[in-house]
């Protein structure tokens, strides 16, 4: 048996001027105990409900309902994280009804008490309105975008920072996708934050409707990035908050869009306005990092699987696909992950990698995340962004242990700021560096079309449902820490694309992808699909289908080299661009994800594979 590691340093040339890539682990400059704080309301009020009367000023101590942590130490100086003095009470905005969600108010507990006293209430209590004590639903949407403004308004009262709430979209019934922008730039709009020269942090919550932890998490954290003691790691970072992706699927307690999609699922395809929304995000604001907050099942088909509850507070992973550069999954693991296993255990709270179980119940097997390109985890990663995953243990319990799993995801996320702000200049020769490593690739060497996770025994820790007791249970585990290539093919300097394929270069553009288009006809030389066999299929996941996709074409193909004449207003997608990686995961035809077998292309005639730069004359699309 084995437990999953960490990768291996990997033997090659560093990225330039970035020192050092060793194993010491640097715990975040600001101490966790400074950043809770910064998150328990104590130099600021309660969140109040509507119907409670207007409170001027804040109590200079903090609420007797609220029970603080123990004061920190002083933080580094690099980063001061300082109480401030008590902002003004931000009364709701007026005029806007609540429309509460169906979710359950308060679930039996699915285990025993005993199980339920290894889990807890932090020694702080989170104020927003789905957290308030006698609630029966979670924040509804229009709460969250009262409160988004009002945090916006609030920041704009500091001088030096610069605050608004973006529209992104809508949902599939209409709701309004926003996004909440905070930095010391100034102005909030794209290019003015790259121009500062500080990596983004994009914080996304809430993608299946049925986690709620994280969205009220997030809350919390714009708060105290707006007005708490969280504001000055601004002073080396931009922040982006999407505190719920998914709001027709909260409305009806759900995983899925309203639709009946997994939207998790989607963000290569981006069939989806809510995955379109957080791709157009964040190709214009180009996110350093970005975490997507989760919740996980604690019971279910674990206890008729195992007969075990699940334990661990977090579970967590960044990004495991096939061709992320190896630098990044470094990032990802000393930078952060490490740091995150710091904080996270400074207050009592457990970990794992994160991991899953099918949906068949004759299927023992535990996999950790999948390591197919279409999850925003692995999406992001192909996008040259270190992207981490955080899941607490919640779905299937109501509002069970709801102040421990917000906890957890404000202590975790709190971290990932804090390594951020720490490594601002360490982060920025990172992305120009894989940017231009992907870049470079183009014409060589191989690209893995395909990778699987790797197959081990793992002893992993559960509980007794009945006792509590750490349960030891020795299971098949399918690791996506070390990937088997499944199928690789030399990697082409670019793809033609015919002229039909225009809702595909329209669904890589949307992802950032440089796409040209030929001026004037001319050949190239290319590697043209010949398809030897096709089967219909269902798009599979580690826990088993995935909800809501059309069959996909699941096709054999073999390539033909020779030259190819293309026609004025055909495509031309270049491979030595820094969304090389994700232009691969799209494109090559015979996987699962690809645009191909999701019909998002007409057919493999409409895709070649361009093995020598090509002497063609090409004009930028509009």
């Amino acid at each position: 048996m084995s437990r999953p590691a960490a990768p291996p340093h990997a033997s090659g040339t560093q990225p330039p001027d970035i020192r050092p890539w060793t194993g010491r682990i640097m715990v975040a400059a600001i101490p966790l105990a400074a950043l809770l704080a910064a998150c328990t309301s104590v130099p600021l009020p309660p969140w109040t409900p509507a119907a409670s009367p207007p409170v001027a000023r804040a109590p200079a101590s903090p609420p007797a309902s609220v029970v603080t942590a123990p004061r920190p130490a002083t933080p580094p100086a690099d980063v001061q994280i300082s109480p401030v003095a008590p902002p003004s009470r931000l009364p709701p905005s007026a005029g806007v009804a609540a429309t509460p969600s169906s979710a359950p108010a308060d679930l039996p507990a699915p285990y025993s008490a005993a199980v339920a006293a290894r889990f807890p209430a932090p020694s702080v209590i989170y104020n927003t309105p789905g957290l308030q004590a006698g609630r029966t639903s979670f924040t509804t949407q229009t709460e969250i975008q009262a409160w988004l403004r009002d945090q916006a308004a609030a920041a704009s009262r500091t001088p030096g920072v610069k605050a608004a709430v973006l529209p992104i979209g809508r949902s599939q019934r209409g709701e309004p996708l926003e996004a909440l922008v905070l930095t010391h730039a100034s102005g909030t709009d794209p290019s003015t934050l790259l121009a500062t020269g500080r990596p983004t942090v994009l914080l996304l919550g809430q993608q299946h409707g049925d986690e709620p932890a994280g969205s009220e998490a997030l809350l919390i954290i714009a708060r105290e990035l707006a007005q708490g003691l969280l504001r000055p790691a601004l002073e080396r970072i931009n922040v982006v908050i999407v505190p719920r992706a998914n709001p027709d699927g909260a409305a009806g307690d759900q995983r899925m869009t309203s639709g009946g999609l997994d939207m998790n699922r989607d963000h290569l395809l981006l069939n989806t306005p809510e995955a379109q929304a957080l791709a157009q995000l964040t190709r214009d604001y180009r996110p350093t990092v970005v975490v997507d907050a989760h919740e996980y099942t604690v019971v279910g088909r674990f206890l008729e699987k195992f007969g075990t509850v699940q334990k661990f507070d977090a579970l967590l992973q960044y990004a495991t696909t096939a061709n992320i550069p190896e630098f990044l999954t470094k990032a990802a693991e000393e930078w952060y992950r490490r740091p995150l296993l710091a904080a996270l255990r400074t207050q009592g709270l457990s970990t794992e990698w994160y991991y899953t179980t099918s949906t068949d119940l004759a299927d023992k097997k535990i996999s950790m995340g999948g390591t197919q390109p279409d999850t925003g985890r692995n999406v992001n990663g192909l996008k040259n962004a270190v992207s981490l995953l955080i899941e607490t243990r919640g779905v299937g319990i109501g509002r069970l242990h709801i102040q421990r799993r917000v906890h957890t995801h404000v202590t975790a996320i709190s971290s990932v700021l804090a390594s951020t702000a720490q490594r601002a200049s360490e982060l920025n020769q990172l992305r120009p560096y894989l940017d231009k490593e992907v870049s470079a690739q183009a014409c060589k060497d191989e690209a893995i079309v395909e990778a699987a996770a790797t197959p081990a025994q793992y002893e992993l820790l559960m509980l007794d449902p009945v006792s509590g007791a750490d349960r030891a249970v020795t299971v098949d585990w399918d690791s996506a820490l070390a990937l088997r290539k499944v199928k690789a093919r030399a990697r082409p300097c670019g793809y033609w694309l015919s002229a039909g394929s225009a809702k595909a270069v329209d669904r890589l553009r949307l992802h950032g992808v440089q796409v040209m288009r030929v001026a004037e006809a001319g050949s190239m030389l290319g590697d043209s699909y010949q398809e030897s066999s096709r089967t219909a299929g269902e798009r599979q996941d580690v826990r088993g289908t995935i909800a809501g996709g059309a069959p996909v074409i699941k096709a054999q193909v073999s390539l033909l080299r020779g030259v190819v004449d293309v026609p004025r207003g055909s495509y031309y997608v270049p491979l030595n661009q820094p969304l090389g990686n994700l232009v691969l995961a799209a494109l090559e035809p015979d996987t699962q994800s690809s645009y191909f077998a999701n019909q998002i292309l007409d057919g493999l005639q409409s895709t070649v594979r361009v093995m020598a730069e090509p002497a063609v004359k090409f004009e930028d699309l509009p």
